[in-house]
């Protein structure tokens, strides 16, 4: 009797221990295969048996097989895993008949002994008579002291009907004999959410064991929901053993376990996946496209959001129309990133959208947009370059509020800075925006971008211009060729800031 409780004591040790391992080794990220492989490899090692989670992705769909793994091979390892730990002894009960569990559990599915006339097909273990933390299970409810075992529907060993485990170890050998299947109707083992009684929505997870393939009468198998309570399963999670050994209660229980706490991950990875989602698509409710300029005026423009999830940010770059032939440009950049910077960035378009209509010099539009920002004290504050382009004249208008300087590309591929004074970025309400007009000759290409493009971690901001501007491109590249090449050649798609970029160039007049 001493030796039997100090198996069950070190059952039970193991069994904490495996449960406190499940805690760190399932979940630890938010992506589905990724908790699916973690779930199929603790339960293949702690439980010694091949392990395979098939996930449900849509009402109606087929599951998908999201990760199988197998037993360990023997390693001669020093530590015990729960299915060790709970290995039957070889001792018999007392009164004859079946081994006695190490654990002190009644192993799930032990089969009659001979001359019972029933053939046990496999073994299974209703949820709501499954193993109870002491390794013990529940009588069927029929009222009676003790379950009886149900034989096998016709059919062999290999058939579809239930045998289920007796409820106690003193169950007699012949108690299969006339047993019958509880009310439902057979329920197949390899199907946990067949319906039956017991569960307030017809819909009971099963603990099922059965024959891992026909002609195998050595395999025992154990199929799982992947669920929380009474939410609705995930997924199944079975596991398959050869060898003879049922599934001790201990096991079940560790195998539940593993199986909730798979499921609560993948229920914050599946509700993570939707907020992104709708994330996803108000950013490209967001994401406008800029305005036509005149065709006169050639443009190209690019935008490289920061990180693998988002599709705008903080930077943007904008054309609008103005009179006489004459086109605006824009782009600029609120600080932060995410989706709080690009509702920021949305309201500045909106708003220079409707000053700029009013043709205004940029650095008019600057002040206008100033004083009218910083009286919001909701909107962050943001960097701005504008530049008025008069493909008649040949000339390009600027004004910066905080921004960087624009380069402007010659017909021969080099590059040049444009100097020119900058104003406080726009929200301080301080003012103090000049202009600069400078020529644009045939053939120049005028760039403008946003720090995203330059700024490198620990680099200071006048040796990142000055690398800009040591570029040389192929002669006469055009708007399109420069921003495929600068993004390129500076590294933009690996940048750690938002990108976006915006080349203008005056079209060439048609020979009369």
């Amino acid at each position: 009797m001493a030796e039997r409780e100090a198996e069950r004591e070190e059952a039970l040790l193991t069994r904490v221990r495996a449960m406190e391992q499940a805690v760190g080794e399932i979940g630890t990220t938010l992506d589905e295969t990724s908790t699916c492989r973690e779930l199929a490899a603790f339960a293949a090692r702690h439980l010694n048996a091949t392990t395979t989670v098939d996930l449900l992705t849509e009402p109606g769909a087929p599951p998908r097989r999201a990760a199988h793994a197998g037993p360990p091979e023997p390693s001669g390892h020093t530590g015990r895993t729960v299915a060790e730990a709970t290995a039957p002894a070889t001792a018999a009960e007392p009164g004859g008949g079946r081994p006695i569990v190490g654990s002190g559990a009644e192993a799930v599915g032990d089969r009659p002994e001979a001359g019972s006339g029933a053939e046990v097909a496999g073994d299974r273990l209703a949820a709501g008579s499954g193993a109870e933390p002491d390794g013990g299970t529940e009588a069927e409810p029929d009222g009676g002291a003790e379950a009886a075992p149900r034989a096998t529907a016709p059919g062999g060993p290999t058939g579809r009907g239930a045998s289920a485990a007796p409820a106690g170890p003193t169950a007699p050998g012949n108690a299969a004999e006339g047993a019958t299947t509880p009310a439902g109707g057979p329920r197949h083992p390899a199907d946990p959410f067949a319906p039956g009684p017991g569960g307030p929505t017809g819909r009971v997870p099963v603990l099922a064991g059965d024959l891992a393939a026909p002609g195998d009468p050595t395999a025992r198998r154990l199929s799982l929901p992947l669920s929380v309570h009474d939410e609705e399963p995930l997924g199944t999670v079975t596991l398959t053993r050869t060898g003879g050994t049922p599934f001790s209660g201990d096991e079940v229980a560790l195998a539940r376990h593993a199986a909730r706490l798979a499921a609560r991950h993948l229920g914050h990875a599946r509700r993570l996946a939707a907020a992104e989602d709708a994330a996803l698509h108000l950013q490209r409710a967001l994401v406008a496209e800029p305005g036509r300029p005149h065709p006169n005026l050639e443009i190209a423009g690019g935008y490289l959001p920061a990180g693998p999830r988002a599709l705008v940010g903080g930077d943007w770059f904008e054309t609008v129309r103005l009179h006489f032939g004459r086109s605006l440009l824009v782009v600029g950049d609120v600080m932060g990133h995410g989706l709080d910077a690009a509702v920021d960035m949305n309201a500045y378009r909106t708003a220079l959208r409707e000053v700029a209509a009013t043709d205004l010099p940029p650095h008019r539009v600057l002040r206008h947009l100033d004083s009218v920002v910083a009286e919001d004290g909701a909107r962050r504050p943001a960097t701005v370059l504008l530049v008025r382009v008069d493909p008649a004249r040949g000339t390009a208008t600027f004004a910066s509020a905080g921004h960087l300087p624009p380069v402007v590309f010659g017909a021969d591929g080099s590059a040049e800075v444009v100097d020119l004074p900058v104003g406080p970025p726009l929200g301080t309400g301080v003012g103090g925006y000049e202009p600069t007009t400078r020529p644009l000759r045939p053939g120049d290409t005028l760039l403008l971008f946003t720090d995203g493009l330059v700024e490198r971690r620990g680099e200071d901001i006048d040796d990142s211009l000055a690398r800009l501007a040591a570029l040389r491109l192929p002669r006469d590249s055009g708007p399109d060729r420069v921003v495929d090449e600068v993004l390129r050649r500076l590294g933009a798609h690996g940048a750690e800031d938002d990108v976006a970029v915006l080349a203008a160039r005056i079209r060439a007049r048609a020979p009369q």
